[in-house]
């Protein structure tokens, strides 16, 4: 069963790295809500086979979560100084546990154990090397 697992997770692992390149390769490009939405709904689709009706649901949630989150990102960076790490996590935080509600009414508590511990990790985009952030003190 651990074998099936992983060889699951792998392919969507796959899966992911080619899915958030997108057709013109490595260049960062901000996603629509509409499209993260749709890449955590591939994703979760791809792991646990959803039905139509709570994809559509879930679908429907993310892209208004993802659309309000956007909006109050660009009022927080209209202020015109740029606001502190902490406050911007704090922010990002609130939407991230917003959608985790929205995924738990969907998915089995395993599967979200599933989805935290592996699935999530492995769809932050990673940063290129030399980009900083990899050689601070303490680990990441």
């Amino acid at each position: 069963m651990k074998k099936i697992l992983l060889s699951g997770i792998a392919i969507i692992a796959i899966q992911l790295s080619s899915f958030s390149q997108g057709p013109g390769g490595g260049g960062f490009q901000r996603q629509t809500p509409e499209e993260q939405a749709a890449k955590i709904i591939h994703v979760l689709d791809s792991a646990f086979k959803l039905s139509p009706s709570n994809a559509a649901k879930l679908d429907t949630a993310l892209t208004v979560l993802y659309k309000a989150q956007n909006e109050r990102m660009k009022e927080i960076m209209s202020g015109g100084e740029r606001p502190d790490r902490e406050t911007m996590m704090a922010e990002r935080k609130k939407y991230t546990d917003a959608r985790d509600e929205m995924i738990k009414m969907i998915i089995t508590k395993d599967q979200f154990a599933i989805w935290k511990d592996t699935i999530e990790p492995s769809m932050r985009p990673q940063r290129p090397a030399g980009m900083g952030g990899g050689n601070r003190p303490g680990g990441n």
